[in-house]
């Protein structure tokens, strides 16, 4: 009786987790519309959450930054067209680090700007170029820990830097093999800054190295079925280290484990709730909490998981995650 007992409760708690790790986020609520005014945009195209939990959205055509709490209550904004400090033209990549700094990729100014939380500028780095620290179009970025890491669009490469702007490293050429790039445009780290993941517009593919840029796997092909891609703009890795990839020409989203395993997929074209038109940023919270830059729709669209591991108690052999 007691082995027919486990073998049940082994089997349920089985059943319970693949159940779990295929459930669709949750539509939770939604901010934004076309125009200049706060909370309103023109093509956003990325987005990031910080340590508090406050949302920041580079709004490239409108040349500025927003922040908004986490509920899409508008806080403030920085930003206008220019090459000068603080200036943008065509704001692209934006990402947190642990201390709530801001990184911004200024897309056409080919270079990299840091803000505090409140978007007083504190550095810039990059320029024009192929060399080392120089910059062809950056497009996504990612921090962590003292480390920040940068999409070189128009290079076909990654560039890591310390979080002062400090050139460290740099991987990648153009083509289609391993560690190559065709059309690189997100990039995210993951909580542990051991595992970074890069997405490919004309590759239509994942792929994920270590933090010095060595090798692991890459997933995807050309298509519209799960695990396929139609030209993905945007990356994030969430808490427990699944990958989240915004499917830019497929309206939708689609997650992934570690090891590139599609785990759900989620969102159609349209304009509603739980519809997609060409979002090309996505990034995930510490609480579950997922937030699209549905960009062609001029909206920020927030999802939760549908089970959150936040409590985890154990019996016997049997571990058991309560919401």
């Amino acid at each position: 009786m007691k082995l027919r007992l486990a073998s049940f409760l082994v089997a349920l708690a089985s059943l319970c987790v693949a159940v779990a790790a295929q459930a669709q986020p949750i539509f939770v609520l939604e901010w934004g519309s076309i125009g200049t005014g706060d909370g309103q945009f023109i093509g956003e195209y990325r987005v990031a959450v910080d340590g508090s939990g406050d949302v920041y959205v580079a709004d490239t055509n409108n040349n500025r930054i927003q922040k908004f709490n986490s509920v899409g209550v508008f806080i403030t904004k920085w930003g206008t067209l220019g090459s000068g400090p603080g200036e943008f033209n065509a704001p692209i990549g934006i990402a947190a680090d642990g201390s709530n700094n801001i990184y911004v990729t200024d897309y056409f100014n080919h270079r990299v700007q840091k803000f505090n939380s409140n978007g007083a500028f504190q550095l810039a780095f990059g320029a024009f170029g192929s060399g080392d620290s120089l910059f062809n179009n950056p497009n996504g970025i990612a921090a962590a820990g003292d480390t920040v890491y940068v999409a070189d669009q128009g290079n076909n490469r990654v560039q890591k830097f310390s979080r002062f702007g400090i050139w460290i490293s740099k991987w990648g050429t153009g083509g289609a093999g391993n560690g190559q790039f065709s059309g690189l445009a997100g990039i995210a780290v993951d909580v542990t800054g051991s595992n970074v993941y890069t997405c490919e517009t004309g590759g239509n593919r994942v792929q994920k190295f270590g933090r010095t840029g060595v090798f692991a796997i890459k997933w995807g092909t050309p298509g519209s079925g799960p695990g396929q891609f139609s030209a993905p703009y945007g990356v994030a890795v969430d808490a427990v280290g699944n990958v989240i990839v915004a499917d830019t020409g497929n309206n939708r989203m689609q997650r992934f484990m570690q090891n590139g395993l599609f785990d759900v997929q989620w969102g159609t074209p349209g304009n509603l709730p739980n519809q997609f038109a060409g979002p090309r940023g996505v990034a995930a919270s510490p609480l579950g909490e997922i937030y699209v830059a549905d960009s062609d729709n001029h909206r920020i669209q927030k999802f939760e998981d549908a089970v959150t591991p936040s409590v985890v108690s154990t019996w016997g052999r049997i571990k058991a995650i309560y919401r």
